[in-house]
């Protein structure tokens, strides 16, 4: 009899152990939370809220905060998150081999942490417009305008990284920046904005766009140069970014600073400000590391829903239109043609 041997494996069931496979997580009991999307839960929850806190603290009170001192309070706090998560990272190393690895990786070498001050000195630019776009925006508006950062990070890609993109991609582009502009489109209705210049808002969230596209692509690039953890480099990048944002803080602000102080006005709405913008550097690093695009694209069409509802029934900042809905409706239709990848050739998808 001839040998017997067994049917060959369909390569569907590879794919189906791919999926099997949620990767790491947290465990309790018979139920299993895989990191990434601990992570995407938080980046929604914290997208949504520091967009409207921020637009509270920016609007509440007459006697306004330095917001370049808030900057800066926050990227001192994200240095502290990276540290206590390299430890947690691994844990039996201790937080003094964190510590020490940090200077090693920071002062030690200090050449390769230089390539950080680029993109530093850009987030800070970056977080100080988005203290002036809420100033001047509702936050509705203000969270579905920000999604053309997909639109200048796209550029920048094919620019700086060599990046091809294809017909679904670029009709994607274009679906996101008619959907923004319907969303910015005047209508007759008379506006429940209260306060600020439309106007300024919007130029405001544009160089913020441009400044976020730039800074992620090179940052993009550097981590793809290394091999070092993502914690050390949020850190590296806290460091320049606090540095840089204190130089904002004299030029601009130093004599109010002198006048009344480093935190003055500082309220516990402030305060949250402060850390969910910390909170959101180290989320995104660990979107990064644990998740995918698709995946943070889901969050952020969500958090473009909650945002809107919250500021039309908490803020009372905002009026609901047919072309805010209709543009709101394109740009989470077009986040998700961009992202999703089409499937490989000679894979199956069932």
């Amino acid at each position: 009899l001839p040998p017997h041997f067994p049917p060959p494996i369909p390569s569907w069931t590879s794919n189906i152990a791919d999926m099997a496979d949620p990767g790491p997580g947290v465990k309790a009991g018979i139920f299993f939370l895989p990191y990434k999307y601990i992570a995407l839960l938080l980046l929604m929850l914290q997208t949504t809220a520091v967009v409207l806190v921020m637009r509270i603290s920016r609007t509440s009170s007459s006697a306004r905060y330095i917001n370049t001192t808030a900057v800066v309070m926050s990227e001192v706090f994200k240095m502290f998150g990276s540290i206590v998560l390299l430890w947690i990272e691994q844990p039996e190393r201790g937080l003094g081999w964190a510590l020490a690895h940090v200077k090693e990786e920071t002062v030690d070498n200090w050449r390769e942490c230089l390539k950080l001050g680029v993109p530093a000195g850009l987030y800070t630019i970056q977080n100080n417009l988005l203290f002036v776009a809420l100033s001047n925006l509702d936050a509705a508006t203000y969270q579905v305008t920000y999604q053309l950062k997909i639109l200048t990070t796209a550029v920048f890609s094919v620019a700086m990284l060599g990046k091809s993109l294809d017909s679904r991609k670029w009709g994607a582009l274009f679906i996101l920046m008619g959907g923004v502009a319907l969303v910015q489109w005047p209508t007759g209705e008379q506006h429940v904005q209260r306060e600020g210049n439309a106007m300024v808002g919007l130029i405001a969230v544009l160089l913020a766009c441009c400044s976020s596209g730039f800074a992620g692509v090179y940052f993009e690039k550097i981590l793809k140069g290394t091999k070092q953890s993502v914690w050390v480099r949020n850190f590296q990048l806290g460091l320049f970014s606090a540095f840089l944002g204190m130089f904002g803080v004299y030029f601009n602000d130093w004599e109010q600073v002198q006048r009344g102080g480093f935190f003055q006005n500082y309220t516990a709405v402030v305060w949250w400000v402060i850390c969910l913008q910390a909170f959101g550097g180290l989320v995104v690093a660990a979107v990064i590391k644990y998740a995918d695009n698709i995946l943070k694209t889901f969050a952020n069409a969500i958090s473009i829903i909650l945002t809107g509802l919250m500021s039309l029934v908490l803020l009372d900042d905002f009026s609901l239109t047919g072309f805010f809905i209709v543009g709101a409706s394109l740009v989470i239709a077009s986040t998700f043609l961009y992202s999703i990848e089409p499937p490989r050739a000679g894979v199956s998808n069932v």
